[in-house]
């Protein structure tokens, strides 16, 4: 068995949400912040069998898209005075982490 866990951002939330359950895969979805952007994200956790894997991996690709963001860049002290550039950055998509399980049992 494995440990799939998938962070995507929090904008494709539902439609991995979906794209899964469509495919007969359940996860638990725990809310989480990325360190970057301090944005919002989902972090899915998804126990499946090995065979699952790319399933459920193809679900998180499908369903997941990277976009572009401007964000505030480091504060410039220019001739000017102080000036903030935003800076185009691309979030979003699906970070997958795969693990093994040695036990699982749901009670």
């Amino acid at each position: 068995m494995k440990l799939v866990y998938a962070i995507v951002n929090s904008d494709d939330t539902y439609a991995v949400s979906k794209g899964l359950l469509k495919k007969g895969i359940r996860a638990t979805k725990l809310a989480s912040t990325g360190g970057f952007l301090s944005a919002g994200n989902t972090t899915f956790m998804i126990c499946c069998q090995d065979d699952e894997v790319d399933v459920v991996i193809d679900a998180c690709k499908e369903h997941s898209r990277k976009r572009k963001q401007f964000v505030p860049s480091a504060t410039v002290l220019g001739p000017e005075g102080v000036a903030s550039y935003p800076v185009e950055v691309t979030v979003g998509g699906a970070t997958i982490f795969v693990t093994d399980i040695e036990r699982f049992e749901k009670v």
